[in-house]
C-alpha cells in the first residue's frame, strides 16, 4: 500500500512539472512596447521608494539624533549630512575624540563639513 501512495505522490508531481513546463513553454515573449511600460513602472516604483527613504533619514536626522564619535557605527556616520564612505572610516580610524571639534583640528573633516554636522555629533569619553 505505501508504495502506492510513492507512486501517486511521484505522478502528481510528475504531472504538475509537465503542466508548468508546457505552459512556460507556451506563454508570448513581451513585445518592446511592453517591456518599456514594466521598465518605466519599476522605475517610477523605485524613485518612490528612493524618495521615501531619503524622507526617512531626513526625518531621523531632524528628531535630534545624535551621532557619538568614539562609539558611532560606520552606518550611523554615513546617516550624517555631507560624510563619505572614506569620511566614515577616517572618523574610524581616528578614535577617541576628547570633543567633536577635534574632528576639524586633526583635519579629519573640513571646517565646511563640520558645520553640517556640528549639531548631530558628541563626543563621550
Amino acid at each position: 500500500m505505501r508504495k502506492s501512495g510513492n507512486h501517486r505522490v511521484c505522478f502528481i508531481f510528475l504531472a504538475t512539472f509537465v503542466v508548468g513546463l508546457s505552459s512556460a513553454c507556451t506563454q508570448q515573449k513581451a513585445t518592446p512596447d511592453e517591456i518599456r511600460q514594466k521598465t518605466a513602472e519599476a522605475t517610477a516604483e523605485l524613485k518612490q521608494n528612493t524618495k521615501a527613504v531619503v524622507e526617512g533619514v531626513k526625518e531621523g536626522l531632524r528628531n535630534g539624533q545624535i551621532v557619538d564619535l568614539n562609539k558611532a557605527s560606520k552606518d550611523d556616520l554615513l546617516r550624517l549630512p555631507g560624510l563619505t564612505s572614506e569620511g566614515a572610516d577616517r572618523v574610524i580610524a581616528g578614535r577617541p575624540y576628547a570633543d567633536a571639534h577635534e574632528l576639524v583640528r586633526r583635519r579629519i573633516v573640513s571646517e565646511a563639513e563640520y558645520q553640517q554636522i556640528k549639531d548631530k555629533v558628541t563626543a563621550s569619553r
